[in-house]
C-alpha cells in the first residue's frame, strides 16, 4: 500500500511538470522560465538547490559517525555559497541577461575559455546528479522490502524526473519544486515531532548528542587540520558558486530584488532546516539503538528509511516518504537541466550558428536525454556514498572555474590571456595532484584555485598589447 500511494505521488509530479510544459513556447522560456519567477518560486528552488537527498540521507548518516566536523561543507559551505551568490553575484550577472554562465565566459573573455569551463561546469555535475538518482533507486528498495532493486529503482526514478524535465524545463523545475518544498517542510516537521517525542523529547536528544560531542565543528590547532578544514568549506563554498543551477534560478526571477534576495533568503532557509534531518538521524540513535549500529555495518545511508518504516504510524511513512521523493525530485530536476543546458548552449549550438530557436529547444531536450543516460549509469556503476559523490562534485570548478568567475565581474584589468593562464594553472595543478595522490597538507583543489588565482593575475598584468587595448576600449 505504501509502494502504491508513493507512486501515486510520483503519477502527480509528472502531471504538475507537464502542465508546466505547456508555457514552454520558446529557448528562454525552457531555459529561464521567461524571467517571470516570483519570490516565493525562487526561493522555495534556491532551497531546493541542495535540500536533496545527501542532506536527508546522505549528512544525516555523516553526522552520526563524525558529528559537525563531518558537514563543513554541507551544509555549512553550501549555505554559504548561495549567501554569497545572492549578496555578490547574483545582481551584475542577472543585468547582463545571459542564458548560461558559459555565455558570461565568452561575453567576457572569449569562445576557448567558454567551451574549457563549460565542459568543466557539466562535469562537475555528473556525481551530484548520480547522488539523486542513487537516493532514488534507494527508496524504491527499502519500499519494495528488495522486490525493486536499487539499480531498477534508479532507472524508475531517473525516467520520473527526465520526463517533465524533459518537456517543460525550467516551468516544470519551478512549478513541481515549489509543491514539493510544501510537502518537504510540513513532512519532515511532522516525521520529527513523532520521533522527539520517541526519543524522550528535543532537549533529550540535544543534550545526549552534545554531550557526545556531535556539536563540535571548529578545528583544532593543528596546521594540517585547519587546512583540510579549510579545503572543505572553499570547496562548496566557492566551488559551488559558478555553477549553472544556482545561476539559472537567479536568472529566472521576475527582477533584480528578487534575484538576490530570492538566492539569499533560500540559502539561510537551507541551513537553518538542514539541522531537521540531523535531529531524526540521532533521534533514531536514542529510539533504537542497536538498529543504527548494525546499519552502520551496513550502509548508515538506511537509518532514516528503516527508522520510519519500523517505529512510525503508516501515515507518518507516507508523509516521509512522500516528503523524501520531494527532496529528492527538486534536486534532481534542476541538476539534470543545468549541465544539460550549458552543454546544448556552450558546447553544440557554436558549432551550428544557424540553428532556429525551435531546432536549439529540441537540442537542449535531446542533451537532457543523453546527460540522464550518462548519469545513471554512473549513478549504477560507482559504489560512492551519496554524500561525497556530492562532496567531490565542485572540486573541478573551484581550480578552473571560480578565479575567472570573479575576476571578469570586479576585476577591469581582467582580460583573456589572464583567463587562459588561470585555467591552465588551476586545472592542470589540480589534476596533477589528483593524479599523484597528493593530498596533504593542503587538498588539491585548493592549490588549484591558488595556481589559478596567480594565472589570472600574472597572466592579465602581462598581456599582449592588443589585449590590453581590449581593456582600455571597455573601460
Amino acid at each position: 500500500m505504501l509502494l502504491q500511494l508513493v507512486i501515486a505521488y510520483l503519477v502527480l509530479s509528472v502531471a504538475i511538470g507537464l502542465f508546466a510544459a505547456t508555457r514552454v513556447h520558446n529557448t528562454r522560456d525552457y531555459i529561464t522560465a521567461g524571467r517571470n519567477l516570483p519570490m516565493p518560486v525562487v526561493l522555495a528552488m534556491v532551497f531546493a538547490t541542495w535540500f536533496g537527498a545527501e542532506t536527508v540521507l546522505g549528512i544525516s548518516a555523516t553526522f552520526l559517525e563524525e558529528g559537525f566536523r563531518g558537514l563543513i561543507s554541507d551544509p555549512l559551505g553550501a549555505s554559504l555559497c548561495l549567501v554569497l551568490f545572492g549578496l555578490i553575484f547574483a545582481r551584475p550577472l542577472y543585468r547582463m541577461n545571459l542564458l548560461t554562465l558559459g555565455d558570461f565566459f565568452r561575453v567576457r573573455y572569449n569562445r576557448s575559455i567558454e567551451l574549457v569551463l563549460s565542459l568543466c561546469i557539466v562535469i562537475s555535475y555528473l556525481g551530484w546528479v548520480a547522488a539523486q538518482v542513487t537516493a532514488l533507486g534507494l527508496v524504491f528498495n527499502v519500499l519494495s522490502e528488495d522486490t525493486i532493486s536499487m539499480n531498477q529503482g534508479m532507472l524508475v526514478g531517473a525516467g520520473v524526473v527526465l520526463v517533465y524535465t524533459l518537456f517543460g524545463g525550467m516551468w516544470s523545475v519551478a512549478m513541481t519544486t515549489f509543491v514539493q518544498m510544501i510537502v518537504i517542510v510540513i513532512g519532515l516537521l511532522l516525521v520529527s515531532a513523532n520521533a522527539a517525542e520517541q526519543a524522550g523529547g528535543v532537549a533529550t536528544v540535544i543534550a545526549k548528542a552534545h554531550a557526545e560531542g556531535k556539536f563540535a565543528f571548529l578545528p583544532t590547532l593543528d596546521p594540517i587540520d585547519m587546512l583540510g578544514w579549510v579545503a572543505a568549506l572553499f570547496t562548496m563554498a566557492l566551488g559551488s558558486i559558478p555553477q549553472q543551477d544556482v545561476f539559472q534560478r537567479v536568472n529566472s526571477s521576475k527582477n533584480e530584488t528578487v534575484a538576490v534576495w530570492g538566492t539569499t533568503l533560500g540559502g539561510i532557509s537551507y541551513f537553518f532546516f538542514a539541522a531537521v534531518p540531523l535531529f531524526l538521524a540521532y533521534s533514531a540513535n536514542l529510539i533504537d539503538h542497536g538498529m543504527v549500529e548494525k546499519l552502520k555495518e551496513v550502509d548508515t545511508q538506511l537509518i532514516l528509511p528503516t527508522l520510519i518504516l519500523n517505529h512510525m504510524p503508516f501515515w507518518l511513512q507516507v508523509v516521509f516518504f512522500g516528503a523524501l521523493l520531494s527532496v529528492i525530485m527538486s534536486t534532481a530536476s534542476g541538476t539534470l537541466l543545468a549541465p544539460s543546458v550549458t552543454f546544448a548552449e556552450n558546447v553544440i549550438k557554436p558549432y551550428f550558428p544557424r540553428l532556429t530557436d525551435q531546432q536549439f529547444l529540441w537540442t537542449t531536450r535531446f542533451t537532457v536525454v543523453g546527460f540522464t543516460t550518462m548519469v545513471t549509469s554512473y549513478a549504477v556503476a560507482t559504489d560512492a556514498t551519496i554524500h561525497t559523490m556530492v562532496e567531490n562534485a565542485y572540486r573541478i570548478t573551484l581550480a578552473g572555474a571560480f578565479v575567472p568567475l570573479v575576476a571578469g565581474l570586479f576585476w577591469k584589468r581582467a582580460n583573456s590571456f589572464g583567463a587562459l593562464w588561470a585555467v591552465v594553472l588551476g586545472l592542470g595543478t589540480w589534476l596533477v595532484l589528483e593524479v599523484l595522490g597528493i593530498d596533504e597538507p593542503v587538498e588539491p583543489q585548493l592549490i588549484g584555485l591558488l595556481a589559478s588565482a596567480i594565472g589570472m593575475v600574472f597572466g592579465s598584468l602581462s598581456a599582449p598589447a592588443d589585449q590590453r587595448a581590449a581593456i582600455a576600449s571597455r573601460s
